[in-house]
């Protein structure tokens, strides 16, 4: 069963030959939605876009990605320039809402045919946002035109998340400035770091935004769904045996699913021979290989090492080997 949000295209939507098993009319907050359809289950939400409040800015169409599950959602597109040029359109495909039209017949084909990243890849201008140059592969930052959102995730359980966001904002912050995040836990308050900041996965995008100033966001994701928020995502995984077969018993697919992501292993005791077996049994690549770290030291050379590989140029010519030096006068 289906929902349907209409506005200025309701009698337009009334037509449709779907199920529906609730039907609102009117212009909306997307929290608004959001606390309507709580413990609300429903296959698709069609959304005439005019229904949302202020749609034109597409940070309000960013909350609905935030809110709601962004493969359940159809949005009915309007006419207006700003909804069909093409920065709207690659931010739609950005936050992960990949079923979109102009076209009335074609929101019921994609009820049952949703679209894919490769359908709308097209419309997915990296190179290119309201023409500000963003850069992920050779990322050098530019303030507002170059933010850089690094996602870490566990796949294992405890294999290192937070401790890790921390190092690694504490070694980018050398040649960057850096803000971390963590999201729907506290375990920041912890590390007795006032620079850390705690979220929820509802408020993450507001949080996001309110770092204007920010080059790198580092954000742990643990177990929040907002991965469609970040640049890229580095996903964790403790290679000890224990660990590995539970995962593996959770879910079988595992390794699977995280098929061409950047998986790192992290407390790592494991040799290159040891990764090439690991990489062959998994059928999965290894992105790196880090090793058990003193988290209380303020600089590791391999935390560099897999920083500059992530893209982050500019620690190679950082004054960091220096900062280390004189750490002994703290």
């Amino acid at each position: 069963m289906n929902v349907i949000v209409s506005n200025k295209y309701q009698n337009m939507l009334a037509t449709l030959d779907i199920d529906v098993i609730k039907s609102i009319n009117g212009e909306f907050e997307a929290e608004e939605l959001a606390s309507i359809f709580t413990n609300f289950y429903f296959n698709k939400m069609i959304i005439d876009i005019t229904a949302i409040k202020g749609y034109q800015n597409i940070k309000n169409i960013q909350k609905l990605s935030v809110n709601f599950d962004p493969s359940k959602l159809i949005l009915l597109l309007d006419d207006s320039a700003m909804v069909n040029s093409g920065s709207y359109l690659s931010g739609l495909v950005s936050m992960g809402i990949y079923n979109f039209t102009r076209n009335i017949n074609a929101v019921k084909f994609l009820i049952d045919n949703p679209n894919s990243y490769k359908d709308v890849a097209q419309y997915h201008n990296l190179n290119n946002s309201d023409d500000k140059v963003i850069e992920y592969d050779s990322f050098t930052g530019t303030g507002s035109g170059g933010l850089r959102i690094l996602g870490v995730k566990n796949v294992t359980s405890h294999a290192g998340s937070t401790t890790l966001v921390y190092m690694l904002k504490r070694h980018l912050e050398v040649a960057y400035n850096v803000v971390a995040l963590e999201v729907d836990k506290e375990d920041f308050k912890y590390l007795n770091d006032k620079s850390l900041k705690s979220t929820t996965s509802l408020d993450l995008s507001f949080n996001i935004a309110n770092n204007p100033d920010a080059e790198v966001i580092l954000i742990d994701l643990n177990d929040s769904n907002q991965e469609n928020l970040c640049n890229d995502i580095i996903y964790l995984i403790e290679p000890g045996l224990i660990k590995l077969n539970k995962i593996i018993r959770q879910d079988r697919d595992i390794f699977e699913k995280l098929k061409d992501k950047k998986v790192v292993l992290n407390k790592s005791v494991l040799t290159n021979k040891d990764i090439n077996d690991f990489e062959h049994e998994a059928n999965t690549k290894v992105f790196f290989n880090i090793p058990y770290l003193d988290d209380k030291k303020e600089h590791e050379q391999i935390l560099d090492d897999f920083l500059v590989a992530l893209g982050f140029s500019r620690l190679n010519s950082s004054s960091s080997g220096k900062a280390k030096l004189f750490n002994i006068f703290k």
